[in-house]
């Protein structure tokens, strides 16, 4: 009988050759992305640009006659191509026939975010930057916030117009707010949503109830929408100015943020990273979304949830990738554009319209009283922050979810739906149990301080975008979740395994 063919060790050298086929086809697969752009507009002058994208925050609508540049406020959207506010920005620069600069505010301190997510963030701005200078196009950082440090630059450089692109949490609301304020009359602040496919005050004028009232009302605008995006182009205009130089490290070691919880390794920065990851996910997990897509042994996530949060790729980009396979896969194309279209412009519509986004009193009504019903309700355990921070509970599932959050800065889908579940069953009340999941979520995951974060957790606890079930302790009418339960769904052994989660004996402060 012939021996079993062995496995073939793979040398250094071979290894090599297999890294660089790998970014052949990656490079490839960019550039037949950019024909596609080249194929639908020269520039975004001969592109028909939707105006609903554009809502004009100040007074002011014309550049002035002083103009020597136009400035692209960058700061949810970190990317170059297949952005809208960036596109829209170049079309006033060439119109105008000046140069065109970006702009990046950065803050010493955001939310609860760690050198993690700061590392991540500064890292992927390097690469705009580069991108930027190959296309003749200024790129500043700038340190503080838009409202401290944009008005003044913008006045020493007879900047004519500014464009930011849109984030409906308070605190970029508020540097919006302050730069309107402090910006000179005569200069036009243009907000763009280069974020979601359809734009979120298009989307819906109002607070939506739930996935269900809004999902049509997205849908049947992606015909108009979803479309394909023209090219940023070599900036005929030259600044007459150079930019600062940046020390990029410098920039990421002077945040006043959690140094021990640092990068992670399977996660890179940058545009070209994110393209790497979509490819993968076209050709390997898109084909069992449909049906793994839940289970946290199975490898069938996108996985762009980090790039997608720093806006470092566009969804509208991804979902015109996504779509070309519906005939292949039609249920996992239907449930990936339903989550990456649907359920996150759902969570920002949530943030835009109710400024209680991150507390109790943005759950509704039967929420807050079934909430309040049961705050006095025995709980059979109750963890301190550190201990939830340390994944030192009794239940090893939980504390394995916590580990991979800590260890890969991203939690699976489905788990973090019970972890967060049971932060409330675990903790002295409603409001300490939101406080601490939206900490923990913030302070490890690269994609937290997200709308799509903050609802996550307004689900779980307070039953946002959900319906009344049936009354137990603690809970009262939100929804429950359950060690069993998770047992019925995948092996739950197979992913303790893999995290290493302990049962800690239950001490009673």
């Amino acid at each position: 009988m012939a021996s079993a063919a062995k496995k073939i060790k793979l040398s250094a050298g071979s290894l090599n050759v297999e890294n660089k086929r790998t970014q052949t086809t990656v490079d490839d697969f960019m550039n037949e992305i950019q024909k596609s752009r080249e194929a639908t507009a020269d520039s975004i002058m001969k592109f028909d640009f939707n105006k609903k994208r554009v809502r004009i925050i100040s007074q002011e609508q014309l550049v002035p006659d002083y103009c020597e540049g136009i400035v692209y406020w960058m700061s949810r959207d970190s990317r170059v191509q297949d952005n809208w506010a960036f596109l829209y920005a170049q079309k006033l620069a060439l119109k105008n026939e000046v140069p065109l600069h970006v702009c990046f505010c950065l803050i010493a301190k955001y939310l609860d975010a760690s050198v993690r997510q700061f590392h991540f963030l500064i890292k992927g701005l390097e690469k705009v930057a580069t991108e930027c200078k190959k296309l003749n196009i200024s790129f500043h950082l700038l340190e503080g916030s838009g409202a401290d440090a944009l008005p003044q630059w913008i006045i020493d450089h007879k900047i004519g117009a500014v464009v930011c692109d849109f984030n409906p949490l308070r605190t970029p609301m508020s540097w919006l707010e302050g730069a309107k304020k402090k910006l000179k009359k005569d200069v036009p602040l243009i907000q763009v949503d280069a974020h979601n496919v359809v734009p979120c005050w298009v989307a819906s004028d109002k607070l939506e109830y739930s996935a269900r009232t809004i999902r049509n009302k997205i849908n049947s605008k992606l015909e108009e929408f979803l479309t394909e995006f023209p090219p940023v182009i070599k900036h005929p205009y030259t600044s007459k100015f150079e930019p600062e130089p940046i020390d990029w490290d410098k920039a990421i070691e002077t945040r006043e943020a959690d140094k021990t919880v640092g990068p992670v390794e399977w996660a890179s920065p940058g545009y070209d990273e994110a393209m790497k990851i979509l490819k993968s996910f076209l050709e390997k997990r898109l084909k069992i979304f449909a049906t793994k897509r839940n289970d946290p042994t199975q490898d069938a996530l996108s996985n762009l949830s980090p790039w997608y949060h720093f806006g470092q790729i566009s969804v509208q980009r991804v979902a015109l990738c996504v779509q070309k396979y519906k005939s292949q896969y039609t249920e996992s194309v239907n449930a990936y554009l339903e989550e990456a279209i649907v359920r996150r412009e759902l969570a920002d519509n949530f943030c835009f319209y109710n400024e209680h986004y991150d507390t109790i009193k943005g759950a509704s009504n039967w929420a807050q009283k079934t909430l309040d019903d049961h705050r006095k309700d025995k709980r059979t355990h109750i963890y301190t922050l550190e201990q939830l921070s340390k994944a030192e509970t009794h239940d090893e599932l939980w504390n394995s979810a916590q580990l991979q959050l800590v260890k890969e800065g991203k939690m699976h889908g489905f788990l973090r739906m019970y972890w967060c579940k049971k932060i409330l069953e675990w903790t002295p009340s409603p409001e300490d149990a939101l406080q601490y999941s939206i900490y923990l979520n913030d302070h490890y995951s690269i994609d937290g301080r997200d709308p799509s974060g903050f609802v996550g957790c307004m689900w779980s606890i307070c039953g946002v975008h959900d319906q009344g079930w049936a009354e137990r302790a603690v809970f009262g009418k939100i929804r429950y979740m359950n060690y069993n339960g998770c047992k019925r769904k995948f092996d739950v052994g197979a992913f303790v395994a893999r995290y290493g989660g302990k049962q800690h004996k239950y001490k009673n402060n």
